[in-house]
């Protein structure tokens, strides 16, 4: 094949990845053999589509090529064999040995002679060789190192493994150029000429007695479009009119042309891949980028995996859950199964009064439903228990500041309805645009607390839609109107920031987004104009037409890549569609509107893959990349004609507007589960409680924490439940005490060996193992085992566990290295499968297998020490690692490299946490300060000492631990004097629980799975649990309950704490005598204790001053 020709195939292969014709271009680049597409091949790997890898890779290669090809076969053929064999398929497996394997008996007869004893075993990683085989995604990440490697060094590759450097869009390019060429040899060339074929070559001819155009001054010859903004060869034919309309995208940026690196931009995962990466270069290509091939600014091109001691069979990561990367919901690796994934159950029907006009649920806590009305109400629903928060009428804040025009229109027509109602991105706050002049602001702090933040006299007529964005980082309120304007104001004073003029007709919606960076806004107008803004008042970008031509409003996917907008024309037709923001053209139309809708559609899209809109009675459902109606759903009879519709982030509920001002809410099997869980909590303080000491209280409202943006919200998910009980003021709340072994289910675990003392301890992510670490560097595990009795085989404190060690008798020991282990400071972390435990005792850090307790690998030799480790949730190729020396390390593994150093305690590392919401890093020291870093720059944000209570004084290297709560905002701090909850992003102390200066220190304490609950322990042996809602003390379980008499006068007290991943009521404490000790409450309680009422009927049950803490009867009683 001629260069030419070779270089045509590559073209195509641009062009069918720009359309998404996914199955077709990996095709071509097997049947051509010029380019091996690194990423696909590493996604059908992780998928397991062992046919498909094959077939893919003929087209490079054959098994007896050469030997890296035959090793290449075989470490995919054998990795096929042992799946079939650890499902116990021996069928499967005898048929991939005969059919498969067999041809490497004449290479090696060895080896095949050995591959089939494993038949004979029950677990093949008896095999030593195999005693390290883990789950099998770690496997397949573990084999693609492997396989990648020999692709790279395979000569039949050489040249493959580069897709060559292109502008966006080069096909159309060239045909545009042939298009303008032929125009330009036309004898009467005509302006702005219709092109409806490719077939046949172009030619004008003029009307009579029509002059020719000089084609020196013909427009259509300008300057060719630049990369991003071609022109469409679509229905309106490649010729844009003059002015050209600039397409959606290529007004953002002009893409620079890079190079593509030779293999997948991808990182060499050992585990799952980067999360950053992945956002930063999504598998399906934003509207902008070239074709879906690694980009030349990746930040993982072609690195090579450093030594260091960790085979490339070692999985790190260890394999956290599969992830779904922005774009790869549309490709043809879809998961969902729809229309299961659907929530079409009635769930819940709320009665809200009045007629819901907007709804949107609370983007953390997914149950809490925002309703905006025809009347200007605002209610505020917990759909899980079916009540009703808030309900607020509307009213002008300050009539005095408002607009004379606002002032009569008020007079005049008094009725206002609620045209939207959002929450910002955090939750913290919500917007309200009404449909006379006005946005009103309110900030959000959990349960019924909601508080006036700012009044904006936004727009002269109504205020169409309101919406949350954050240029420059900062966050604002963008909103259009009547007025013909879209206008931007800062959310935390009510300044505005930004006018934006330039449409004809009032402006129904607003649609901000971010690409590459670049913040901008798309708007839509009642004359049918679709415009673009960045924040420069430079005016709109672009200028389209919306089908339909009236009301439109714009979505984008969750993922940010596909645009749609839904729009109704004045004729009642309604429409559906995709956009191609490379071109500014349609480019799908989804089918199944009725022919006359009654009022204007409203639509939202769901898990990058379901469009649902609100037509002819119904609920309708479209998948993304199908233009045919999926299904339609009737909600058991009673919407509306037009029904107002929203899900939740999740697309777990969808709330649907109804006749006689109802809302529905639909739920899938997930939304159920949800809702359940949801309601158990709130009617989980009526059952009685046992061996009750009274202490009298009075009711309070919901305790309040300061939040994101400056504002105050309750802790999520840790909403306290006040019950009857509680409401009636003759009645008292009752401290449960548990003092006797009868009053809980305890039980200490059984030993094979003696260590001193417990040091560490943790839940296996599975529920069913503890794992310690003792002071000596020895690992201890045990097992539960499934049997008639316990049918999960889960931790349960009604069953003896087994002290587990593999067969070869082996320990998991730390490197002690020149140290006293009895004085270093321990720490371990475990992966998200279970298969492996990173550890240290004050020595190198070690990397043990789980399975068989071997040592993976060693590294960072002390000094400095290691004092604490966290796997970085996104990427456990990443681990922060603090040191003894007060610094902490970002260590990636994979490349044995540390990429920062982060400096800004004086001390000792004692405590790490991530939030994946804020990505941040909080940091605590034995100097008792706390950081937050930025997880993007490694940059510290913030810092602040930790308060120690009046009258204390603390040991010199005293431990302050930290953990984040449920929302990922808030987090426990842990020190001997005290409990406190703080809020991230302000870095302030919202609740404190002080320790009284004659009492007994705090040992360790952590979050219950769900963060309702505390657990916490002290040094006289005592475990208290704490509501960590308001911090209060509900249940306290005395050293008699499950320390023998022999005990109970010796120094035997837990160190530390660990809470069951699944049950929020385990919990489980490692003691100073090298003891483990398991607890629940009795079956017949089912809870430790009852939640307590805030004292004294407070909104604020703590403070940042530790003066004010718990009442006497609130401190566990030493």
């Amino acid at each position: 094949m001629s260069s030419l020709s070779r270089e045509l195939v590559f073209l195509i292969l641009q062009f069918l990845d720009e359309e998404k014709f996914k199955e077709t271009v990996h095709k071509l680049e097997q049947e051509s053999g010029f380019f091996f597409n690194m990423k696909y091949f590493e996604d059908e790997v992780h998928n397991g589509n062992w046919d498909e890898v094959e077939k893919y890779l003929s087209g490079f290669t054959k098994v007896d090529d050469n030997r890296y090809s035959m090793k290449i076969f075989f470490e995919i053929r054998k990795q096929k064999y042992l799946e079939a064999l650890d499902k116990h398929d021996r069928p499967k497996a005898v048929e991939i040995l005969v059919k498969d394997l067999k041809v490497f008996s004449t290479f090696n007869e060895e080896l095949f002679k050995e591959i089939t004893q494993l038949l004979t075993l029950e677990n093949f990683r008896e095999n030593e060789q195999l005693s390290k085989y883990g789950d099998t995604k770690s496997a397949r990440a573990i084999m693609l190192v492997e396989l990648k490697k020999l692709i790279e060094a395979n000569p039949l590759f050489r040249d493959k493994l580069q897709f060559p450097t292109l502008r966006n869009s080069r096909l159309r390019t060239l045909i545009n150029q042939s298009l303008n060429w032929q125009h330009q040899l036309c004898k009467n060339p005509r302006p702005n000429p219709d092109i409806k074929t490719l077939f046949v070559d172009h030619s004008c001819r003029l009307p009579n007695d029509a002059r020719a155009p000089s084609p020196v001054n013909n427009t259509l010859l300008g300057s060719l479009p630049k990369a991003g903004g071609f022109p469409p060869l679509g229905a309106h034919g490649p010729f844009q009119p003059t002015p050209s309309p600039t397409p959606l995208a290529g007004w953002m940026s002009s893409p620079s042309s890079v190079p593509h690196p030779a293999v997948s931009g991808g990182a060499i995962a050992l585990g799952a891949p980067s999360i950053q990466a992945a956002l930063k270069h999504p598998r399906t290509p934003p509207s902008n980028s070239a074709v879906d091939y690694p980009s030349g600014d990746s930040d993982h091109v072609s690195k090579r995996t450093r030594p260091m001691g960790i085979s490339d069979e070692v999985s790190l990561g260890v394999n956290m859950l599969p992830m779904t990367f922005p774009g790869q919901a549309h490709g043809h690796t879809q998961t969902f199964k729809a229309p299961d994934d659907l929530p079409k159950t009635v769930a819940r029907t709320l009665s809200q009064g009045s007629s819901p006009m907007s709804m949107d649920f609370h983007p953390i806590k997914q149950t809490l439903l925002l309703v905006g009305t025809n009347v200007g109400d605002i209610g505020l629903w917990e759909v899980g228990s079916r009540e009703r928060l808030v309900q607020k009428t509307f009213k002008v804040w300050d009539l005095s500041k408002c607009s004379m025009p606002l002032q009569a229109a008020l007079v005049k027509e008094p009725v206002v309805s609620v045209n939207r109602v959002i929450w910002s991105p955090d939750g913290s706050l919500f917007g309200v645009a009404y449909s006379r002049h006005i946005v009103q602001l309110y900030s959000y702090h959990g349960g019924e607390d909601m508080r006036q933040h700012l009044e904006i006299d936004a727009h002269v007529g109504g205020v169409n839609d309101i919406a949350f964005s954050t240029p420059n980082k900062q966050l604002c309120v963008t909103t259009c109107g009547d007025d013909k304007t879209i206008k931007v104001w800062d959310a935390a004073t009510g300044v505005k920031r930004h006018t934006f003029e330039g449409h004809e007709a009032p402006v129904y919606s607003i649609c901000p987004h971010y690409k590459e960076n670049i913040q901008f806004i798309f708007s839509t107008a009642l004359d049918g104009k679709i415009k673009a803004w960045l924040y420069d008042n430079m005016g709109s970008r672009v200028d389209y037409e919306a089908p339909g031509r009236w009301c439109t409003t714009m979505a984008y996917s969750a993922d940010g890549t596909r645009l749609f907008s839904c729009g109704t024309s004045k004729d009642g037709e309604s429409f559906i569609v995709e956009w191609n923001e490379s071109e500014g053209a349609v480019k799908r139309t989804y089918q199944g509107f009725h022919k006359r809708s009654l009022g204007v559609v409203q639509f939202d899209t769901t898990k990058n893959r379901y469009l649902a809109a609100g037509d002819d009675f119904s609920i309708k459902f479209w998948d993304m990349d199908n233009t045919q109606l999926l299904t339609a759903i009737d909600a058991d009879g009673g919407l509306q004609a037009s029904p107002r519709i929203r899900f939740n982030k999740e697309g777990s509920l969808l709330a649907v507007s109804a006749n006689d001002n109802m809302i529905k809410v639909m739920a899938n099997s997930d939304g159920l589960r949800l809702l359940h869980t949801v309601e158990n909590l709130s009617s989980e303080s009526s059952k009685p409680t046992i061996n009750n000491i009274a202490v009298a209280e009075r009711p309070a409202s919901v305790v309040s924490i300061p939040g994101m943006n400056g504002d105050s919200r309750n802790m999520v998910d840790v909403k306290p439940v006040i019950t009857e009980e509680s409401n009636d003021k003759s009645k008292v709340w009752k401290l449960t005490e548990v003092g006797e072994p009868s009053q809980c289910r305890s039980l200490r675990l059984p030993e094979n060996m003696r260590v001193t003392k417990i040091s560490r301890l943790i839940f296996t992510n599975s529920g069913n193992a503890i794992l310690a670490l003792a002071s000596n560097a020895i690992h201890l595990l045990w097992k539960w085992q499934r049997n008639d009795r316990n049918a999960t085989g889960k931790a349960t404190a009604s069953l003896p566990p087994q002290q587990w060690q593999p067969a070869s008798g082996i320990l998991m020991t730390n490197d002690v290295a020149e140290t006293n282990p009895e004085e270093a400071v321990p720490c371990f972390a475990l992966s998200k499968n279970d298969s492996y435990v990173m550890s240290a005792s004050g020595g190198k850090i070690s990397l043990f297998n789980m399975m068989t307790f071997k040592t993976m690998a060693t590294f960072m030799p002390p000094p400095p020490a290691a004092t604490f480790l966290a796997f970085h949730p996104q990427d456990n190729n990443i681990i922060a690692i603090g040191m003894d020396d007060s610094t902490i390390q970002i260590y990636n593994v994979r490349v044995d490299e540390v990429k920062s150093k982060l400096k800004g305690h004086s001390k000792r590392i004692t405590g790490l946490a991530f939030s994946n919401v804020l990505n941040v890093l909080v940091s605590s020291g034995a100097d008792a300060q706390l950081c937050v870093w930025n997880t993007d720059g490694w940059e510290k944000q913030k810092s602040k000492v930790l308060q120690i209570p009046q009258g204390r004084s603390t040991s010199a290297l005293s431990d302050t631990r930290v953990q984040f709560h449920h929302d990922q905002v808030h987090f426990l701090v842990v020190h001997e004097t005290q409990l406190a909850i703080y809020e991230t992003t302000k870095l302030e102390c919202m609740k404190q629980w002080p320790v009284r200066e004659s009492s007994a220190p705090i040992t360790h304490a952590t979050f219950s799975c769900d963060s309702q609950l505390i657990y916490t322990s002290f040094m006289d042996a005592t475990i208290c649990v704490f509501s960590s809602a308001n911090l209060r003390l509900r249940c306290r379980v005395n050293p008699s309950a499950y320390l023998p008499a022999s005990l109970s006068n010796s120094n035997v007290h837990p160190l530390v704490i660990a809470a069951h991943p699944q049950e929020s009521n385990m919990f489980a404490v490692g003691l100073s005598d090298g003891g483990v000790h398991i607890f629940e409450p009795l079956e017949s309680e089912g809870k430790w204790g009852v939640a307590p009422p805030p004292e004294n009927g407070s909104a604020s049950a703590v403070t940042a001053s530790p003066s004010v803490g718990a009442s006497a009867s609130d401190q566990p009683q030493r």
